[in-house]
C-alpha cells in the first residue's frame, strides 16, 4: 500500500512539475543591473522601470537588484533568479557558452549615428606625460571587469593588433595590469593616480570635451566626476556590438511579449526613462539575436573561455 502511495505521489509531484507556469500567475518580475557604476546611480537610473512596468506586464512589482559585479547578474540569469536584464556583449556570451537556450536577446541600442555598435577607450590623466600609446609601454592598466567587453575582453583581444604593441600581449606590454570594480571605478582608480591607463566605454559619436554621447564616460562627465579636459584618449578600439537587453526563456511567453513590447515601446513612449537605463543619447531599439554576437562569443571562447 505504502508503495502505492509513493508512486501516486511522485507521479502527482512530476504533473505539478510539467503544468507550465501562466503569465496570471507571475506576482514579481526581477530585473539584474549589472555592475559599473555605483549602486545608488543604478537604482536611481531604473527606477522608471519599477513605476512603468507593473502596469504594462500586469504584475504586482517589479524588484531591481544591483549586481555588485557583471557575473552577478550572469549567475542569477542562469539560476533563474532574475528574469530580465541588460548585459554587456561578453557578459551575454558567457551565459551563451554555458547554456544558450538560457535567455533570449532581443533588443539593443541604436547610437545616434545609426550605429548599432560602441567602442573600448583607454584613457591616461593628462598631466602624466603619457600622450600615446607608445608611451604607456611599462604603465599600469586597468581593466573594468573580468566580464566586461569593452573593460577586458576587446582590449585584450585588439590591442596587441596595434602597431605600438606589434603583436605584443597587454600583460606583457604593460608593467602591471588590474580589475578595478566596473567602468566607473576604472576611471577613479585613472583619476586618483592608481593606475596609469585605463579602458573604458563610450559610443565615440559627438563631442570628446562631453564624454561623447553615451557610455560611462558621457555618464561620469554628466555625475560631475569626470572633466575630459583631464584625461587624453591614446586608443579606440574597433566597433563593438551593443549589448542586448535579455529576458529569461523559461518565462511564459505571453510574459516574455510584453516585457520585449514595453522595452521596443520606450524610447517613443518615455524618453526620459529609456534614456536613463541606457546612460546617454541613442535613436532607439533594433531586434538583434544570438547570431548579431557571434563574434564576440567565439573571441570570448578562444581567450578567457566561458
Amino acid at each position: 500500500m505504502t508503495a502505492i502511495r509513493n508512486i501516486l505521489l511522485a507521479a502527482l509531484a512530476i504533473t505539478s512539475f510539467a503544468t507550465p507556469v501562466l503569465a496570471e500567475d507571475m506576482d514579481v518580475i526581477r530585473i539584474g543591473l549589472i555592475g559599473g557604476e555605483n549602486e545608488a546611480d543604478r537604482l536611481a537610473n531604473n527606477q522608471c522601470l519599477v513605476d512603468k512596468l507593473p502596469a504594462a506586464l500586469g504584475v504586482k512589482e517589479v524588484q531591481l537588484f544591483p549586481a555588485a559585479d557583471y557575473d552577478g547578474v550572469i549567475q542569477g540569469l542562469l539560476g533563474g533568479t532574475l528574469d530580465v536584464a541588460g548585459l554587456g556583449a561578453s557578459g551575454y556570451a558567457k551565459i551563451y557558452l554555458a547554456d544558450p537556450k538560457a535567455v533570449e536577446p532581443f533588443n539593443t541600442t541604436v547610437q545616434t549615428d545609426g550605429s548599432m555598435g560602441y567602442h573600448s577607450i583607454m584613457l591616461a590623466r593628462k598631466d602624466s606625460g603619457i600622450a600615446t600609446l607608445a608611451d604607456a609601454k611599462g604603465k599600469k592598466l586597468g581593466y573594468a571587469d573580468p566580464d566586461s567587453t569593452s573593460g577586458y575582453l576587446i582590449p585584450l583581444v585588439t590591442l596587441p593588433q596595434d602597431p605600438a604593441l606589434n603583436g605584443m600581449k597587454p600583460d606583457e606590454y604593460f608593467s602591471e595590469t588590474s580589475f578595478n570594480g566596473g567602468h566607473e571605478n576604472n576611471v577613479l582608480a585613472l583619476l586618483d593616480g592608481k593606475v596609469d591607463v585605463a579602458v573604458t566605454w563610450t559610443s565615440g559619436v559627438g563631442e570628446f570635451s562631453e564624454g561623447y554621447t553615451s557610455g560611462n564616460t558621457r555618464s561620469m562627465v554628466d555625475k560631475g566626476m569626470l572633466d575630459m579636459e583631464d584625461v587624453t584618449e591614446l586608443w579606440q578600439s574597433p566597433l563593438i556590438p551593443n549589448g542586448p537587453n535579455v529576458v529569461r526563456s523559461s518565462l511564459p511567453q505571453e510574459m516574455k511579449d510584453k516585457i520585449i513590447a514595453f522595452y521596443n515601446n520606450l524610447p517613443t513612449e518615455d524618453y526620459a526613462c529609456f534614456s536613463a537605463i541606457e546612460r546617454g543619447d541613442f535613436q532607439g531599439y533594433a531586434p538583434v539575436t544570438p547570431e548579431f554576437y557571434q563574434p564576440i562569443i567565439d573571441a570570448r571562447k578562444a581567450t578567457i573561455g566561458g
